[in-house]
């Protein structure tokens, strides 16, 4: 299969399609990410969410544009997002006193009423995972519930660690829709 062919098929949501993009593409984003955050998880991460944005927005794709350069500009953008967003919840005020630094910084601990909501948005969230199909639930429980690597997703699934990926994309999308729904 040809990269055009898949970006054809990929829009008329041929599940092969983006497994053959994400293989063709990953290493390419990847590398990108880890060059700029020099972290794998960073990399990971950002690579993940880049292929899921794109696929979930690939209708909107130019071919007058690389594809590769689409995905790592998609990329390039997620990384600065994510850079925003840790600038901004970094909040600590310096003060002078004589040669002794204080810093200011906020107690993010949950309250009781924090807890209370988290436990109830929990249960909420379970129901709703139980509304996938069993594969999808699995994926979950493996990743977020349970922690594990996508090596060891992999290994106990006896799949390759893309398609690993590619079914949490999917999963995590489907629960997306069925969160919004309500």
């Amino acid at each position: 299969m040809e990269v055009k062919e898949a970006i054809e098929k990929a829009k008329k949501n041929d599940q092969m399609a983006f497994n053959f993009l994400l293989d063709t593409f990953w290493n390419d984003v990847y590398g990108f990410q880890l060059k700029r955050t020099e972290n794998e998880n960073d990399a990971e991460d950002i690579s993940i969410q880049t292929f899921s944005k794109a696929f979930d927005k690939i209708d909107t794709y130019d071919d007058n544009y690389v594809f590769k350069t689409w995905l790592i500009a998609i990329s390039k953008n997620i990384h600065i997002d994510l850079l925003r967003k840790r600038k901004s919840s970094i909040t600590s005020t310096t003060a002078h006193d004589d040669e002794n630094e204080f810093y200011n910084i906020v107690d993010e601990s949950p309250s009781p009423e924090d807890k209370l909501i988290t436990e109830q948005n929990l249960a909420k969230l379970l129901r709703d995972i139980k509304k996938l199909k069993p594969h999808y639930q699995e994926i979950i429980n493996l990743r977020y519930f349970q922690e594990l690597s996508y090596k060891e997703i992999s290994e106990q699934l006896q799949e390759p660690i893309n398609n690993v990926k590619v079914k949490l994309l999917r999963a995590k999308k489907l629960l997306a829709e069925i969160i919004t729904k309500k």
